[in-house]
């Protein structure tokens, strides 16, 4: 079985535009096994009854941005290690730093072209 084939992927985004194109591009690459949420809330409950190997969140949410997320995700020793990858429009280096500080494993800018999401999965998970 490949990495893709085993690969559970949750993607976090408020926004359901954004979310699908994300979904849309993961399907492409072949992976089988994706979920998503419109918020930290609703990801951590779903989360509790479907552990995944990798989060792509957004960092611009309402209730709780992608950082605080993150940092909950952290916390607790069910999702502490899971991989996580900030997508963002703003990533000044503040920002960057924060995340790196909580555990973020890798992020990218918005707009991102589908290549560039898989090089930023690749760098987390292996070769899909």
């Amino acid at each position: 079985m490949t990495l893709r084939e085993k690969l559970r992927i949750m993607v976090v985004d408020d926004m359901s535009t954004s979310r699908g194109l994300i979904v849309q591009a993961l399907e492409a690459f072949g992976i089988q096994s994706v979920s998503h949420a419109p918020g930290g809330a609703e990801a951590l409950e779903a989360l509790r009854m479907a552990p995944v190997h990798l989060i792509i969140s957004d960092y611009n949410m309402p209730g709780m941005d992608g950082l605080q997320f993150l940092n909950t995700l952290r916390a607790q020793k069910a999702t502490k290690d899971t991989g996580f990858i900030l997508i963002t429009g703003r990533a000044d280096r503040q920002m960057i730093e924060e995340g790196q500080r909580l555990g973020m494993n890798n992020f990218l800018k918005k707009p991102f072209q589908p290549v560039e999401l898989r090089q930023c999965i690749e760098a987390v998970v292996g070769r899909l």
